[in-house]
């Protein structure tokens, strides 16, 4: 089997790790490489599966770094909260064996695509082949795509569309188009709905909408999703995972789909989705009371 690391050697105990994971593995498994500084394109690489020391950030680079490579990632978590990046540096030398076996399951994990077309391009933006020949950005993400109002910070108006409906138009802060795997990240701070990961759909979620009806929404993710720029502030970005943006442009529109590519996820047969949320994000926590004894 070949192995590929990508680390993040600044974070504390990534280093020991990794030189435990490669004498563990130095006669059981093939090391194709190490990477240190994870920004080099993927789409080259041979390797049976990567694993990834760092944290969900790491692994949402790695997953649009690989341009739609059928490459398993094995996520350890020595960041925060770690709902990508599934397994626990402790839980690492069982694991690998597991990996070498054959016995981790595989999950595949939906991904967006995003392209930007600009209005000067008169562009079909219901034809992908069109849009695809005419857009001045695209990326692939795979927690989410953000806009945000930016500076000077006022109220800016986007227009909302899915598939052939006409679509409305909001004032507000921006907006998040979120996967399943996003959904435990920005779109849950924002009010937006968590969804089981193996369900096929994308969270339209609002930021500080200018109106007390307009909630967050649930749609198939075979559908395409059109953003609109109707009115926007001179700092208006997208952003896709947080690490990939492009300034935003009045009558600029934002075209959302699923990726021709899923990301592929070892699943940490230890890890639960309700039991992460409920330790994580201490989800369905009870309130703390104090109890006042009194005296006679």
């Amino acid at each position: 089997m070949r192995l590929f690391f990508i680390t993040k050697p600044q974070k504390a105990g990534v280093r020991a790790a990794m030189d435990q994971a490669i004498a563990q593995l130095r006669h059981r498994a093939e090391i194709v490489g190490i990477e240190e500084r994870p920004d080099a394109p993927l789409d080259q690489l041979q390797a049976d599966a990567i694993i990834v020391l760092g944290g969900d950030g790491t692994l949402l680079s790695v997953a649009r770094r690989l341009a739609g490579r059928p490459i398993p990632l094995m996520g350890v978590n020595f960041g925060r909260l770690g709902f990508l990046a599934s397994f626990t540096p402790d839980e690492l030398p069982e694991q690998l064996e597991a990996l070498v076996a054959g016995r981790l399951p595989i999950q595949r994990r939906l991904m967006l695509q995003v392209s930007v077309v600009g209005a000067d391009a008169s562009a079909n933006c219901y034809d992908p082949a069109e849009v695809a020949a005419r857009r001045r950005f695209v990326a692939t993400a795979l927690n989410d795509a953000v806009i945000t109002a930016g500076p000077p910070f006022r109220m800016i108006e986007l227009g909302v569309a899915s598939g052939d409906e006409p679509g409305v138009r909001f004032h507000g802060d921006g907006v998040i188009v979120s996967t399943p795997s996003g959904s435990t990240a920005y779109n849950a701070s924002a009010g937006g709905p968590i969804v089981n990961p193996d369900v096929d759909c994308f969270c339209i979620t609002p930021l500080c909408p200018h109106s007390l009806s307009f909630r967050p929404v649930v749609v198939s993710s075979g559908g395409t999703i059109y953003l609109s720029a109707v009115h926007v502030n001179e700092g208006t970005t997208l952003f896709c995972d947080g690490q990939e943006s492009t300034r935003l442009h009045a009558r600029d529109t934002i075209i959302i789909r699923r990726s021709d590519h899923d990301a592929l996820l070892y699943d940490n047969p230890d890890s639960h989705q309700w039991r992460s949320l409920a330790e994580k994000l201490h989800w369905a926590a009870g309130p703390r009371y104090n109890h006042v004894h009194e005296h006679d």
